[in-house]
């Protein structure tokens, strides 16, 4: 367990056992419910106030949802873990000089670096899938769930045969940036794994990005989006499977976004391999 997890544990344990043994707090007869969901509800107040380790368990959330903003990309790892795996990789770079400019120009972090650019045109064309991670808004999603998920997905369209395209990992990187590195390579298909917004009970949420036919100038309309893809959310196996059933049917009926909807059949898994349960799906 990394120390951001230790940290966030610690913080949660603090709370609860502060509400059991402060007895300026009163309790919230919600308070079981906490246990079924990592949502702020049943906090308790001090007062007319929240007790201190709820206010404090606030701000470390909001701290952690800015580093994970602001996390560097470290794609040298990204590439040794793909290598590791056989897959060849690609560093690429945005437009966006840095991360400042990349936070006040959404623009630029759409279209790729013209060197970049230069790059991909000197690679073999003619794939089935172009497979981009990019850090978006939380690099410490990628960092975390990128390598995990690819190997699932990877297996699965194995079974199909398909030819990929070596993987691009891109600083600085916008979701459409992805339509003109599958359009420089000539794939049919690409998908983005790229770090949500962090919200302030989700530092790590990797998001997945789908277009058929890519090419620069797509709206949101052409794409497909799977979200929140952590331990905590969507699981690696299940997000994988609506992923390639969204694929099988865009190459079916050529297309994607809102004219494909993810009608999915999504299997059971084996005892003990679910995860963290959602008390909503029980």
């Amino acid at each position: 367990m990394s120390a951001f997890e230790a940290g966030t544990g610690e913080l949660q344990c603090a709370h609860e056992a502060s509400l059991e043994r402060d007895e300026t707090v009163i309790a919230n007869p919600w308070q079981a419910l906490r246990r079924l969901t990592p949502a702020r509800i049943a906090l308790g107040r001090a007062g007319s106030s929240l007790p201190t380790a709820a206010q404090l368990d606030f701000q470390h959330a909001h701290a952690q949802a800015r580093d994970a903003v602001h996390l560097a990309f470290d794609h040298a790892a990204l590439a040794a873990g793909l290598a590791e795996r056989g897959r060849p990789s690609l560093h690429l770079r945005s437009a966006a000089a840095d991360r400042h400019t990349y936070l006040q120009r959404p623009d630029l972090g759409r279209r790729l670096h013209p060197d970049s650019a230069a790059l991909l045109r000197q690679q073999p064309r003619g794939h089935d899938l172009a497979i981009v991670i990019a850090d978006g808004l939380s690099a410490l999603a990628v960092q975390r769930h990128a390598l995990p998920f690819l190997e699932r997905l990877e297996e699965l369209t194995a079974e199909e045969g398909w030819r990929l395209a070596p993987v691009a990992l891109v600083e600085q990187g916008r979701v459409a940036v992805a339509d003109e590195i599958g359009e420089l390579l000539g794939a049919r298909m690409v998908v983005i794994l790229i770090g949500e917004r962090p919200g302030l009970s989700s530092p790590d949420s990797l998001g997945l990005y789908f277009t058929w036919a890519p090419r620069v100038g797509l709206t949101d309309a052409q794409r497909n989006c799977i979200s929140n893809v952590r331990l905590e959310g969507l699981s690696y196996g299940v997000a994988a499977h609506k992923l390639l059933y969204l694929m099988r049917e865009a190459c079916r009926r050529q297309l994607s976004g809102v004219n494909l909807k993810d009608e999915a059949q999504v299997p059971s898994l084996a005892p003990g391999l679910e995860g963290p349960r959602n008390f909503l799906l029980s």
